[in-house]
This record gives C-alpha cells, sequence and structure tokens, in this order.
C-alpha cells in the first residue's frame, strides 16, 4: 500500500481557560497537523505542538519543514516501511522534535490502520490503563482548591499543581490541598525549573509528612548535578522534564549517582514514538520509571502518547490532559477517560475520527 499525497497545516486552537507556570502565561495555542493519504484511501493523521522554550522549534517552524518539499520523497513509498520513513525525517530533521513527531504520528496512524489494528496491539501492551493526573496552574491557594475540587468530583485522583514562583506559597499550596483531600487525591508538583536548590530543599522538608507522588524540574536545566547531593529516596521523587529531552539525556542521567528516579517522556520533545521508545528501553536497563507527559495538544498527538505509554513495562505515571484544555479539536475518540483513568480504544491506528 502506498503513500498517495501528504497535506500539512497549522491550526489556532483556543485554551478553555488560560494558566500560569513558573515562567510564563498561556492563552492559546498552535498545533501543527500532518496527514498522509494511501492509495486505498486511508488517511494517517499526526499533530504536532512543540515548546520553543525546551526544545527550541516553534510550530511554525515545523509546518515550514514540513511543507519543504522533504516529505515528496514519500511519495509512492510503501506503507510497511513506515518506520525507515521516519528514520530519514528524523536524519533530515535533526534536533528538530516537533516536525520530526509529526510525521512518526501520521505514518503510525496510517500503518495502523492498514494492518487493521491499533497501534498499541502492534507494539503489545505491557501495563494495564493508569490515572492521569489534572493539571493546575498557578493561582491563588482558595482557588486552586476549589478548582481541585471540581476535578475530584469528574473522577480524578491525581492532581498537578504548578508551583515554582514563591516555595513558601508553594508548601502553603501543598499544606491545604492535603487537609482538603487527604488520601483521595495524589498530589503532584510540577515547579517548572523555578527553585534554587536552598529552595527546594525546604520545600521537601516542609512536605515530606503529606506523602507528595512527585515532584517534577525543580531546578533549572543545567544544575542536575546539585541534585545528586540530595538522599536517594528524594531523588526517587524527582521527574525530569526539562532536562530529558531525547535519548542522549536519557543516557546522561542514567548514570550514577542518578539525580531523577522518574523521566517525563514527551513526544513532543523526542520526536514521537520512536523517539519515545528509545527513551523508555535506557530508562528501563537502568532502574527508572517513566512519566508521560505532554504540552497542549491535540487529541491525535494525547491518543499516540498514550499507546506508547502502554506498550512500554516501565510505565508508572501519566499525566496526558492536554487535549482536555483545548477549546476545540479537529479529531474526537483517540482514547476514553473513566473516573480519570485512560483507556485506549480499539480501533484501528491511534483510533481518533475527523470532526
Amino acid at each position: 500500500m502506498k503513500i498517495l499525497s501528504y497535506r500539512a497545516w497549522l491550526e489556532h486552537l483556543p485554551l478553555t481557560k488560560p494558566y500560569t507556570i513558573a515562567y510564563k502565561t498561556t492563552y492559546d495555542t498552535e498545533v501543527v497537523f500532518l496527514e498522509f493519504v494511501l492509495d486505498n484511501g486511508i488517511v494517517g493523521l499526526g499533530a504536532s505542538n512543540p515548546f520553543e522554550d525546551v526544545v527550541g522549534e516553534t510550530p511554525a517552524q515545523a509546518l515550514e519543514n514540513l511543507q519543504s518539499g522533504f516529505l515528496g520523497e514519500f511519495i509512492g513509498r510503501d506503507i510497511r516501511h513506515f518506520n525507515q520513513l521516519i528514520d530519514m525525517a528524523a536524519q533530515q530533521f535533526p534536533d528538530r522534535p516537533g516536525t520530526v513527531a509529526a510525521v512518526d504520528i501520521a505514518l503510525h496512524d496510517a500503518f495502523g490502520k492498514f494492518l487493521g489494528v491499533p497501534v498499541l496491539e502492534f507494539y503489545g501492551k505491557k501495563v494495564e490503563p493508569l490515572p492521569t493526573s489534572i493539571t493546575i496552574g498557578i493561582k491563588p491557594v482558595e482557588e486552586m482548591v476549589e478548582e481541585a475540587r471540581t476535578y475530584r468530583a469528574r473522577g480524578f485522583r491525581r492532581l498537578k499543581i504548578k508551583t515554582g514562583l514563591d516555595v513558601d506559597a508553594d508548601i502553603e499550596r501543598v499544606v491545604k490541598l492535603s487537609e482538603a483531600f487527604g488520601d483521595t487525591m495524589k498530589i503532584r508538583v510540577d515547579a517548572n525549573q523555578g527553585y534554587g536548590w536552598e529552595q527546594l530543599r525546604r520545600f521537601i522538608r516542609s512536605t515530606s509528612h503529606l506523602g507528595l507522588e512527585l515532584i517534577e524540574q525543580p531546578l533549572p536545566s543545567g544544575k542536575e548535578g546539585e541534585l545528586t547531593t540530595l538522599p536517594a529516596a528524594e531523588r526517587q521523587l524527582l521527574v525530569a522534564d526539562e532536562s530529558l529531552i531525547n535519548a542522549r539525556s536519557a543516557l546522561q542521567w542514567s548514570q550514577q549517582p542518578q539525580p531523577f528516579g522518574v523521566y517525563n517522556i514527551k513526544l513532543m520533545k523526542c520526536g514521537g514514538v520512536k523517539g519515545a521508545f528509545d527513551i523508555a528501553n535506557i530508562a528501563r536497563q537502568a532502574g527508572i520509571s517513566l512519566f508521560w507527559g505532554c504540552n497542549d495538544e491535540s487529541i491525535v498527538s494525547i491518543s499516540a502518547a498514550l499507546h506508547a505509554a502502554y506498550a512500554c513495562p516501565n510505565t508508572r505515571y501519566l499525566d496526558l490532559d492536554g487535549s482536555f484544555d483545548l477549546a476545540h479539536d479537529l479529531v474526537s475518540g483517540g482514547f476514553r477517560l473513566s473516573d480519570g483513568i485512560l483507556y485506549p480504544t480499539a480501533e484501528p491506528g491511534f483510533g481518533y475520527r475527523n470532526l
């Protein structure tokens, strides 16, 4: 079955509400979509939303790459050679993970539909469905607790709060949330590089009795060596996000003493499913758990991340709530959300349908 044509375009998608992290407030998002059409009419759809602050690539740059004419080399190629085609894109666009992710996801989707099976079934499911966290941006503690109540009522059992602007206010937020929800809602925090080493130590000491599940990227990228001075038990709670871009950084932080106990894999950082598996395999050999995260993304790339996550035996955590923030999307389906747990569908490819 051969590739007949392709098309790439960019959509401006508003968020349901703005949210704030340690260094910016976001109101909307840009998502690049890419489709490959096979000569039997099958359409594989991919999407990409690289975060310039982390990977140095914008959605507009990804679109420019996808419209550069390079993908013309894919016309007439057999979809069964999708792995080789992804490798070609990675070689053509090194250090442009958003571009490669769109190609990777669209080709995986087309290949799964060609086989008539979900992509997860092709790779093999290794873990049972997991709860995803739902994220709250930085805001006054009373507003944060009230928003968390609405998520709790909707069935979510994992809450991720953005922190990193004021460590004392962050400690108060965690204390108040723990008082409000007790053991019914596990709390993860994401400092987005907002702390210094002393602030991190104060945060850990002040919240150690509250049973925090994870602490994501507390120090700026480049300060990982300072984390290795923490006790091993505390480092097991730390998640690498901005510090973990691709397989090279995964290999670097897998050496002893390991600064992080968990890797945050985002398809937009590593170039899609193939890049994610490269990181996952390194982490597995190093005894590091996987946490699957996202940007503000379409259901398209969130579904791809979910299939990849469940195909990895060391997956322990999901934070795939990026499509929940979109006021509208171009597709539906892809997964089912029930009591905060994400279930893939049984439909071929990644299981989403055009609206």
